[in-house]
């Protein structure tokens, strides 16, 4: 139950903070935003402020912000078709009812003409003695439909009529604001557990985790290594590595503890990761650290300029087939990594979390249909070509897109459940 936890709440995060920046950026560039979406799926729990519905929906999987002008948000009217208006007291239609039956006895019935919820604003039909009326439409009319008002959206509300600059920086802000919150967390850990001096690299256990193999055999905090297997150990890094290899195999560690040499007999619990074996005890090496304001802002910028870089590489090499699809892991791998960072602690998985955000924003940077990277690869066409790419055709791309990577998550999670599973 804490790893579903941490899970939920680490992966409810990175998707708020993405689609948080999508958000502010809409607002800022005056664009209606009709929904922001955490979780996919169907609703759970749904509360409208102002022009926004906010929801919460059952797999916390992803999430979205629906912004006016965005798939079938117009409102078209065709002659004949019978609605009912009330107005403001200037005159405007403020409700149209799109119900032939309504109660209310303000409303006028009109049997349509023509109609512009978009840019002229206005609606034109006959009444109920047969003449041809035309009225103006408020900015902020509703639009009744079985019992559900949705606002209206006029042209300048909508994302198509933004420049391609306010376009273009509403799409990016999503990725931003996860670096940015990986910034946040690395400076959080820097702030709160200090930053690390220089590196030592001496095989000193730093903590011990409960109920792992270290802590059965009586490895305790500050327990300095010597030897495994009658071999001397000098650094941390030859002793991880001597851990990672031998799974479940009998292991003598000789500690140095005060002055005292202890030996203790561990056997590094399997575990697997991207279809590999390897090995681990259960404790934690850290570097001394101290505390500094200066110095932890500095640490937030280097870890995320350091994890960019490292997630750059790891793309690199699956591009040049150095490791395959099914070295990827999906949301099951993902599950799993955090359940074994949680046995570290606090820290740890707020380090995991930070390093998800990156790349998070770093996979839908990639010029790929349906990502924000491919919505700004369209914005980049268009700024060569002077004109946007035809609405239809690149919706067919990013539809396309869209089927591709679900085909690809349903491939990346059948692995994952027979890695960890079977």
């Amino acid at each position: 139950m804490e790893t579903v936890i941490a899970f939920i709440i680490i992966f409810g995060s990175l998707v708020f903070f993405h689609e948080l920046g999508h958000f502010l950026f809409a607002k800022r560039a005056g664009i209606m935003v009709r929904e922001f979406a955490i979780g996919m799926g169907p609703k759970i729990l749904g509360i409208t402020k102002g022009e926004t519905l906010y929801t919460i929906r059952l797999l916390p999987l992803g999430g979205y912000v629906r912004m006016a002008g965005e798939d079938l948000d117009k409102i078209e009217l065709q002659p004949g078709f019978r609605v009912g208006l009330t107005f403001t007291e200037t005159g405007e239609v403020k409700k149209v009812y799109l119900n032939r039956n309504v109660s209310n006895p303000d409303v006028l019935f009109l049997e349509t003409e023509s109609s512009d919820f978009d840019k002229e604003l206005f609606i034109e039909g006959y009444n109920d003695d047969g003449e041809l009326v035309r009225f103006d439409i408020s900015k902020t009319a509703v639009v009744v439909e079985k019992g559900v008002e949705t606002i209206i959206a006029p042209y300048d509300r909508q994302f198509d009529s933004k420049s391609l600059g306010h376009r273009a920086m509403t799409i990016f802000a999503g990725p931003l604001f996860n670096f940015i919150l990986a910034f946040f967390i690395f400076l959080a850990i820097g702030l709160i557990q200090g930053v690390p001096t220089l590196p030592t690299n001496e095989p000193i256990i730093s903590d011990v985790n409960n109920d792992g193999p270290a802590s059965k055999a009586g490895m305790e905090k500050n327990d300095y290594v010597k030897e495994v297997n009658g071999e001397p150990v000098k650094t941390w890094t030859e002793f991880a590595a001597i851990i990672q290899a031998n799974p479940e195999v009998l292991l003598k560690i000789q500690v140095e503890r005060g002055n005292d040499l202890v030996l203790l007999e561990v056997i590094p619990k399997k575990l697997t990761e991207a279809g590999k074996d390897f090995g681990q005890i259960g404790v934690i090496y850290a570097d001394p650290v101290e505390k500094n304001v200066l110095k932890a802002f500095y640490f937030g910028g280097e870890q995320t300029v350091l994890w960019f870089k490292r997630i750059f590489e790891l793309l690199g090499m699956l591009v040049t087939g150095k490791f395959t699809i099914d070295d990827l892991n999906g949301p099951v791998g993902i599950y799993k990594a955090t359940e074994t960072v949680a046995q570290f602690g606090i820290f740890s998985l707020m380090n995991w979390a930070a390093v998800l955000s990156i790349n998070l924003g770093i996979m839908n940077l990639l010029p790929l249909p349906a990502l924000d990277g491919g919505r700004l690869l369209f914005f980049l066409f268009e700024a060569v070509r002077g004109k946007p790419i035809d609405r239809q055709k690149e919706g067919m791309v990013h539809f396309v897109g869209i089927m591709l990577l679900m085909l690809l998550m349903l491939v990346v999670t059948w692995n994952d459940i027979q890695t960890f599973f079977f």
